[in-house]
């Protein structure tokens, strides 16, 4: 999943540092950090693996793996989070909104635990509200093409946000499948790691 869920699937502001931390740190590292943001790091892993052995996930990916192979599923983890960001059942319009104001703010408040690049990351996320606009599809076209840009082997041009576009109704089939286990299975491990 994208920035929008880990986000979302928290339980706390330590787990929020905790998931946008974990693409930053080495394994060894987690431990020098308070049990909360350490949860963090553990809720995002456990998330990331769920996703990736969901079946409809798996069926998701079809959608991008004829065009970027091995990176569909960064697609389908953007793709998610636009259809996270539209569904109201989950949050209101104005919850989502709150939500994404109360990240930013966590996020700046332990900016002293991330490398420089996320600093600059996070102005641009803040200044453009990126997880309350994941909801429209220009900031899910930009996004993809951010994706297509960090990847070493693909064109820049392939036509990644046509392929969503076409197969959105499927995609949110997808979702709709997908995405209410997943917050079960957050809430569990959430449980479970805050019992000890």
């Amino acid at each position: 999943m994208n920035f929008l869920a880990h986000s979302f699937l928290s339980f706390s502001d330590g787990q929020i540092v905790g998931q946008f931390l974990e693409d930053y740190i080495r394994n060894k590292d987690r431990y020098s950090f308070p049990k909360d943001i350490q949860n963090g790091i553990t809720m995002h892993r456990a998330i990331d693996t769920f996703t990736d052995s969901h079946p409809a996930i798996h069926e998701a990916k079809k959608v991008f793996s004829p065009l970027v192979r091995l990176y569909s599923g960064a697609f389908v983890d953007v793709s998610m989070d636009y259809f996270l960001a539209n569904d109201l059942t989950v949050n209101s319009l104005q919850g989502w909104k709150s939500h994404s104001q109360n990240v930013y703010k966590i996020l700046n408040r332990h900016l002293h635990l991330f490398p420089e690049n996320f600093k600059t990351m996070l102005s641009r996320m803040e200044s453009e509200d990126w997880l309350y606009n994941y909801r429209t599809d220009r900031s899910i076209g930009f996004s993809m093409k951010n994706v297509l840009h960090k990847a070493k082997y693909l064109d820049k041009d392939i036509p990644v946000f046509e392929a969503f576009s076409d197969n959105k109704k499927f995609l949110k089939e997808c979702y709709d499948n997908f995405f209410q286990e997943l917050y079960l299975h957050a809430k569990h491990t959430n449980d479970v790691m805050t019992q000890f």
